[in-house]
């Protein structure tokens, strides 16, 4: 049993512990906000970057609303997640060749390359792109929903961070994407792009959130996390477009590393997950589907 005057010096030093932390958090929100100012002032002396936030922000709003009928109901046929997986990778697949792909290769003539010139820098950009997603992929624990565990084994961290990691690796390419975009000086392409990217994360948003329930994760959660799954994407923009823009040169390989990340999450994450559970017909038919949706949005804002 403690002593009284134990007790009364844990019950003195309650107080200070208190203040300590009441310090420490407002040390930090201080801090965030000098921060936020300073990003702000930012975005607005780089307009690039602020249009490159909001069409992040945009996507990151759409993952957002497609996690919400799962507040309502929970029953997603499989058949159904795996058109959705391939309209999605649809998306991305048009996505990448209309609005990365080709813009980069006429960037990469405008600085002066010939023909085999742009095609081997985007060539060589597209696989640098998809060699740094299979690095991450390799070093970083994650798990898929189907696939499992995969990257070195972690008995840290819990299953729901190894969920945040695979799904912060598969949104990061399109918020690169998007940032990239807006740096290519083209806002129409751009603006295709981001609509494009947000139109298949509302059912991007439904398949995380649905799958979350589905591992056994409660409602509330899965939901607030199937939306945090998009917060990524603005963050992504903002480093795409920051980076590109301070030069006009990396612009055909930025284009291209986006596109390469792309192909590498549709190629190795979305289109294996959508063949998976036998619905290779109905995931193919969502591919075509998303493809043209893309097509189609791309060339006629472009």
């Amino acid at each position: 049993m403690d002593r009284p005057e134990t007790m009364w010096r844990n019950s003195a030093s309650d107080p200070v512990r208190r203040l300590r932390k009441l310090l420490g958090w407002g040390i930090a929100l201080l801090g965030a906000g000098l921060l936020a100012g300073d990003f702000w002032h930012y975005c607005l002396v780089h307009p690039v970057v602020l249009n490159a936030l909001i069409g992040g922000s945009v996507a990151a709003l759409a993952t957002a609303l497609g996690t919400l009928p799962v507040v309502f109901s929970h029953s997603l046929s499989d058949r159904t997640q795996d058109t959705l997986f391939g309209f999605g990778a649809g998306v991305m697949l048009a996505a990448c060749a209309f609005s990365l792909i080709i813009p980069g290769l006429a960037a990469a003539r405008a600085t002066g390359a010939g023909s085999w010139g742009a095609g081997g820098t985007m060539g060589l950009s597209i696989l640098l792109g998809g060699a740094a997603l299979l690095a991450m992929e390799r070093l970083l624990p994650h798990e898929h929903f189907i696939k499992g565990l995969e990257g070195p084994p972690s008995r840290v961290l819990r299953r729901t961070w190894l969920f945040v990691f695979a799904i912060t690796l598969h949104n990061l390419p399109e918020g690169l994407a998007i940032g990239v975009g807006y740096a290519a000086t083209d806002p129409l392409r751009a603006s295709a792009l981001a609509t494009g990217i947000a139109i298949q994360d509302v059912p991007e948003g439904l398949v995380v959130a649905v799958a979350l329930l589905a591992a056994g994760y409660k409602r509330s959660f899965a939901v607030m996390l199937g939306m945090a799954s998009g917060l990524v994407e603005p963050l992504g923009a903002v480093l795409g477009a920051a980076a590109i823009s301070q030069s006009a040169s990396l612009l055909p390989w930025g284009l291209g590393f986006a596109a390469g990340a792309m192909l590498f999450v549709i190629s190795h994450e979305i289109i294996p997950e959508s063949h998976r559970k036998g619905h290779e017909a109905w995931a193919t038919g969502g591919l075509m589907l998303g493809f043209v949706l893309m097509m189609v949005l791309d060339t006629a804002l472009a």
